[in-house]
């Protein structure tokens, strides 16, 4: 009988690839099982007891990255504006709600994506979905779709490096708060860096002030930033989780905070039971068709002893749906003895596709939908705990709208991503203005 972290393997599994070769990826795990760990138990524990604070509405959780990392795109440059525009929104919401953000990216492991099919056609020819760079090849070929299983590795060390520069980013004084000015050069002039201008403005003359005062900011010379990603891959998360060594308990260190998605939630399936057994905080997306008792289940699951931090609801419901389908959720939790932070990603609800083929989401769909998040929390006096975005820091053409209005045509221009359209920068930089807004309203 199978026990303990390995009792998974009893159990149905969704959304893992075909691998052709079992001894080979067996291989693959057993070698990443030898590699350090990614991140520390530690730094997950205080990610824990941040998140607590935030599920008592003392803090917020931003997340934002791409939809999935690719090794081509884990450049320098990349990273950096990625890490910059999430320093940027939280900058904009810290002030504007006066309220501490977790600032947390989708990023240094989130390379693996669920498929809604095993397989895609194309003219006649049908081939394997691509299910995400560190399983197959994007490009529409036998031989970049076959998975295989030496890209488990490269996964590992793409995203080592990643978490490497991530770190010297916000350890090293990019992150320092008297650099918001800084944050803001290398991106195109647009309405919504005008409006972080002047906020950076007003952040120097507090800054000068407290200066003058005598404060010591050496809190403000470095920022708190931590990784997340769905953990989707069992023969990556399985070798990635190991004992730590100060209280004999399991984590899974390819990153701070995983989630569970919307696909692989089942109560009886794989993915729920691996991550019940593990310390770190986790989450589930939550779509419109979710029933308090399937959530009330999966508490008594995922966070039986009614830890504050370890469990976050992520609602990804749609604009038209969020405002019937949340406030039977926090009812249910009103009256329940759980504690779990709420976040709204109002991104996997209002995909649509144009006539010409090109996946998207309106901007406006997704204000309408944050909008509905703080609206059903306000009715319901629950708390608004974070948002989850899938974004870029560069100035692509994937989501329609905004104040660049962004129509059909423009979308051809710089459409980029591979999976599901980001906000680009400027539209991330608008949702941030926004949602501090909601966030004051909430807070007041």
């Amino acid at each position: 009988m199978i026990a303990g972290l390995d009792y998974w393997r009893t159990l149905p599994i969704k959304q893992q690839p075909e691998w052709p070769d079992h001894a080979s990826v067996e291989a693959a795990s057993a070698e990443i099982a030898t590699f350090p760990p990614l991140v520390f138990a530690g730094e997950v524990d205080t990610l824990r007891e941040r998140l607590a604070a935030a599920a008592a509405g003392k803090a917020f959780l931003l997340q934002g990255g791409d939809c999935a990392e690719t090794f081509a795109d884990a450049t320098a440059d990349n990273i950096r504006n990625r890490v910059k525009t999430i320093l940027q929104m939280a900058v904009v919401l810290t002030y504007g709600a006066s309220v501490p953000v977790i600032k947390m990216g989708r990023m240094a492991g989130q390379f693996a994506k669920p498929r809604s099919s095993d397989m895609e056609t194309r003219d006649g020819v049908t081939l394997p979905a691509y299910r995400g760079d560190i399983i197959n090849g994007y490009d529409f070929t036998p031989e970049s779709r076959q998975p295989d299983p030496a890209r488990l590795v490269k996964g590992y060390h793409t995203s080592a490096s990643t978490l490497n520069l991530i770190r010297a980013f916000t350890q090293g004084g990019f992150a320092d708060l008297r650099q918001v000015h800084s944050w803001n050069k290398g991106f195109a002039s647009n309405p919504a860096n005008v409006m972080y201008e002047h906020l950076a403005k007003e952040i120097d003359k507090a800054v000068r002030f407290m200066e003058a005062a005598g404060a010591d900011f050496d809190e403000m010379k470095r920022a708190e930033f931590y990784t997340c990603h769905e953990a989707l891959l069992m023969d990556y998360e399985r070798p990635m989780t190991r004992i730590d060594s100060r209280t004999g308990t399991p984590y899974t260190l390819s990153s701070h905070f995983v989630w569970i998605g919307e696909r692989t939630r089942d109560l009886d399936g794989a993915h729920v039971d691996f991550l019940s057994r593990v310390r770190n905080p986790i989450g589930v997306k939550l779509g419109p068709t979710t029933s308090p008792d399937d959530m009330l289940r999966l508490i008594d699951k995922l966070d039986p002893d009614r830890e504050p931090g370890r469990l976050t609801f992520v609602t990804r419901m749609g604009a038209g749906k969020i405002r019937d389908a949340l406030p039977p959720l926090l009812e249910a939790i009103k009256k329940s003895d759980a504690t779990p932070l709420w976040v709204s990603d109002p991104m996997h609800g209002n995909g649509m596709t144009t006539p010409t083929g090109y996946k998207t989401r309106r901007f406006e769909e997704i204000v309408d939908e944050v909008k509905g998040f703080f609206e059903a929390h306000r009715d319901a006096g629950t708390h608004p705990g974070g948002i989850h975005i899938e974004l870029t820091g560069d100035d692509v053409t994937e989501c329609l709208g905004g104040s660049e209005h962004i129509d059909e045509a423009t979308l051809a221009t710089r459409y980029e991503s591979l999976c599901d359209p980001r906000l680009n920068h400027m539209q991330s930089l608008e949702l941030a203005f926004l949602v501090a807004e909601e966030l004051s309203a909430a807070q007041a």
